[in-house]
């Protein structure tokens, strides 16, 4: 009796194409696998990465981003200090009161540079709240320990802005007026704040329409003011030429009248 074997088999050809092209496709996908991981790993070894522990960093040079926000950045790029802990800002601004009340927690961040005005420090913070509760510590920590040189602060966003061992305070005023807090924030839902908002948005819009209908009242009354005084003293003009023309003045209003007084004109008879 005959066996039939795997290489008798009448399909043996093309049992052994098919499993060349599941061998040939398995490495394709192996190779584009690899390749891809290459790439990937390329990728991230060209983008820049910070050389600091920070929330965020520019992708195109990895310097953090609160750094950029110091006025005139590229000026004080020698001087400025990424600052991510205590120790950090005790060695970039010293001991200060104020210090006392600035933890760097929950993505907390600083920056500070020379100016000529003094050393200024932005302190970051991730929430408003967080902020807010900081600001109230800071007026109260300045308030009762009062320093000379004096310490300038002010709240620009999320942003607690000092200026230290400033010899001016206008001038570090100034100084703290181009810090500028550019980020915006959306509410995930609906926002607490709507009905202040519509409200706020009402009052700030009824206002410039009563501003604009005065305005355009007065612009209205001064045009017809001035256009009555052009069109009457222009028609004035011109019947003083009228009555210029004329040899004796006639209250008749053109009619012809008997003249025994002799002050009407004389009619011309052609």
């Amino acid at each position: 009796m005959a066996t039939l074997t795997y290489k008798s088999h009448p399909n043996y050809g093309l049992f052994r194409c098919l499993r060349t092209l599941g061998l040939g496709l398995a490495c394709v996908r192996s190779l584009t696998a690899l390749l891809t991981a290459i790439l990937i790993a390329g990728t991230a070894a060209a983008q820049p990465q910070p050389n600091v522990r920070t929330q965020e960093f520019d992708e195109k040079d990895g310097v953090p981003v609160i750094l950029k926000h110091l006025p005139n950045w590229e000026a004080v790029r020698g001087s400025a200090v990424f600052i991510a802990s205590k120790e950090e800002l005790l060695r970039a601004a010293g001991e200060r009161p104020v210090h006392s009340a600035i933890e760097f927690v929950g993505g907390t961040e600083a920056a500070s540079a020379v100016y000529p005005e003094g050393r200024l420090l932005i302190v970051e913070y991730t929430t408003p709240q967080f902020a807010s509760a900081a600001d109230v510590e800071f007026l109260r920590i300045l308030a009762q320990n009062p320093t000379e040189p004096p310490t300038v602060y002010r709240r620009v966003g999320n942003y607690a802005v000092f200026v230290f061992d400033t010899p001016d305070a206008e001038s570090a005023a100034g100084l703290i007026d181009q810090v500028k807090y550019e980020k915006d924030i959306q509410w995930l839902g609906e926002s607490p704040f709507l009905l202040q908002n519509l409200e706020r948005y009402f009052v700030t819009t009824s206002r410039d329409i009563i501003y604009s209908i005065i305005l355009w009242i007065f612009m209205g009354f001064a045009l017809a003011v001035l256009l009555g005084g052009i069109a009457g003293y222009t028609y004035f003009k011109y019947r003083e030429g009228v009555r210029e023309k004329m040899v004796a003045f006639s209250d008749a209003g053109g009619l012809t009248r008997l003249n025994l007084d002799d002050l009407s004109e004389p009619i011309k008879l052609d």
